[in-house]
């Protein structure tokens, strides 16, 4: 016998009300109060780098008590780390908040101050390629210079940054050339370091982004 043809009307509604109240309770339906994979779930860039940088400043502290603080603030210890910290990925999202996580890590009995916003900027300076070039081709550096496309001060802070070189040697047997280049701009920078802020390192790049070489300024 068939029950639902005896239930009437009133039982098949009451029946359909019943299966949208567990389709609901299954997931099959209200979507729209479903959480969104993934979303929110980032760390930003600056974040991550700053956790990074104050592990290693607090790592540093331990192994060499407060004589760390002078050599990686003062010296600029902490700047020379981070080309070289790992894991590079969270590194180079904002290495100035590393370098920062670095300092204040390295302190004693500093307290963490994290930045709200991304601490590396990057400014573009033709006029200091320019006086380069100028310097270079007196001092028999010409040919060299012209490799040097453009000029980059990655600041990592108010008072800490670096120089960097594009140009257009490439790996392999490029890198010697670079490391003369190197050499021929760290002598020149020796008598135009008039920034009111600290340069620490010289990086140069190849064409397409990678790193070459790197040198103490």
């Amino acid at each position: 016998m068939d029950t639902t043809a005896q239930a009437g009307p009133f039982g098949l509604a009451a029946a359909t009300a019943l299966l949208g109240l567990l389709a609901v309770a299954c997931g099959g339906g209200g979507t729209a109060s479903q959480p969104v994979p993934g979303r929110g779930d980032a760390e930003p860039g600056h974040s991550s780098a700053y956790d990074a940088g104050w592990r290693t400043g607090k790592q540093l502290f331990e192994d060499g008590g407060k004589g760390a603080a002078v050599r990686e603030v003062v010296w600029g210890g902490c700047v020379r780390r981070s080309l070289t910290a790992r894991p590079r990925d969270v590194v180079e999202k904002d290495r100035g908040a590393w370098v920062l996580g670095c300092e204040q890590g390295v302190k004693p009995g500093a307290d963490r101050r994290p930045p709200a916003r991304q601490v590396t900027r990057r400014e573009s300076d033709p006029g200091l390629l320019a006086r380069f070039r100028t310097w270079a081709a007196a001092h028999g550096g010409k040919r060299s210079a012209r490799h040097v496309d453009r000029v980059v001060l990655v600041r990592l802070g108010d008072r800490d940054y670096d120089v960097e070189l594009t140009t257009t040697y490439t790996g392999g047997s490029g890198r010697a050339d670079a490391e003369r280049l190197a050499g021929t701009f760290a002598t020149w920078w020796d008598g135009d370091d008039g920034d009111t802020a600290t340069a620490w390192n010289l990086i140069l790049l190849g064409p397409d982004g990678e790193r070459l070489t790197t040198r103490s300024l």
